[in-house]
């Protein structure tokens, strides 16, 4: 349980049994006050976490503690039994006393920080080296709060503990008890490390994260390596003002969806266009870029037609962009056949109107 506080799965995550979710009238509003809102998250998940020795011991004494003294006296070590937890074991006092300090000398740290208006907090510490001669911290948070309420900020979530904000001028890396800060233009990005996994929960094929150090030039700042999916890589180059710097012995692989989605683009383009005045929005599958692809019957359904039922006409109108709905087809079709994914069909997302790649077509604003 202990465990699970710490490093939440996504079940502990779906049922708000995380800190910020049973601290959250507490805590505020992460969009309106982004760091007071993390200096609050950090002091109460570093109070908890001290804490879960101390209140865990009734239930690990009870359970935990029982089973490991009945394997010890199955396995026939009845004396290191008595020794560990039984009686005034000199090991068990000082076990008492660990998980009674941890949390007595973290409420002191917490202490000191409200004293000082949390201008002692690691979080604050960080934001004060970005803050000229006649500022102060509050100036630098003032400045990401702002930054944050913006809509076209990108938040790439590594795992459950930590994610990564980049906001117009700010690079933050969130962790449990930090926030690591770096401004766009006293810094430096490099792509030093890459690794491949075969097996991904996420994805269909083999997976590569890559690790981007986080450089500032600035006196006094703190570095921080960020390691994400190599998927993602592309929003974080766009979005960040500064280039990323990838080593030499880096090479980014192309997974079997990238290749789909390459293939599926030269066979969209052999399409005609499809013309309309309307004004296009945002696609509402990755909501970056704006929709350019409507789907309208287009093909013979007599030539080559393996499936059992046929294309039809599709009344939606253009919501989505070509890399979505070639992801969308990809996502339809059987991981055995490869080969086929090409002359195979797919349903529409919204009207269900089956289609196949014959029926893509690029939209065209006139005078655009």
């Amino acid at each position: 349980m202990s465990g699970c506080i710490i490093y939440p799965p996504t079940e502990f995550m779906s049922l708000g049994l995380t800190v910020k979710d049973i601290f959250a009238h507490w805590l505020g509003s992460e969009n309106e006050f982004f760091i007071q809102y993390h200096i609050k998250r950090s002091t109460i998940t570093l109070l908890v976490h001290s804490i879960l020795p101390l209140g865990s011991r009734e239930f690990i004494h009870d359970s935990f503690f029982s089973g490991y003294i009945v394997g010890l006296i199955y396995l026939d070590h009845i004396d290191v039994a008595k020794l560990l937890f039984t009686g005034e074991s000199p090991i068990r006092l000082l076990i008492v006393i660990y998980i009674t300090i941890g949390p007595l000398c973290m409420l002191n740290e917490i202490g000191e920080w409200f004293i000082h208006d949390w201008a002692l907090h690691p979080i604050a510490q960080n934001l004060s080296a970005y803050s000229n001669s006649n500022t102060s911290w509050i100036t630098v948070a003032c400045d990401i709060n702002t930054e944050y309420r913006r809509v076209d900020k990108l938040i790439i979530i590594t795992n459950s503990i930590t994610r990564i904000v980049v906001t117009d001028n700010w690079i933050i890396k969130v962790t449990p008890y930090k926030l690591y800060v770096a401004h766009q233009n006293d810094t430096t990005l490099v792509v030093n490390k890459s690794d491949t996994h075969v097996m991904s929960p996420t994805t269909r094929d083999q997976v590569q994260y890559i690790n981007i150090q986080v450089s500032s030039l600035r006196a006094m700042t703190q570095g921080f390596d960020i390691r994400l999916n190599a998927l993602t890589f592309e929003d974080l180059q766009d979005k960040v003002s500064r280039p990323i710097i990838v080593s030499q012995n880096i090479t980014f692989h192309k997974t079997m969806l990238d290749l789909f989605i390459d293939t599926f683009k030269k066979e969209v383009d052999k399409n005609p266009f499809y013309e309309t005045v309307q004004e296009l929005e945002r696609c509402i599958g990755c909501m970056q870029a704006f929709s350019n692809i409507k789907l309208m019957k287009l093909c013979n359904n007599s030539i080559g037609n393996r499936h059992h039922y046929d294309c039809e006409m599709c009344y939606c109108r253009p919501m989505w962009c070509v890399e979505c709905m070639a992801k969308w087809f990809a996502s339809k079709q059987d991981d055995n056949e490869l080969d086929t994914w090409l002359s195979s069909k797919c349903t529409c997302p919204v009207c269900r109107a089956p289609f196949c790649i014959l029926d893509v077509c690029y939209v065209r604003v006139p005078n655009d």
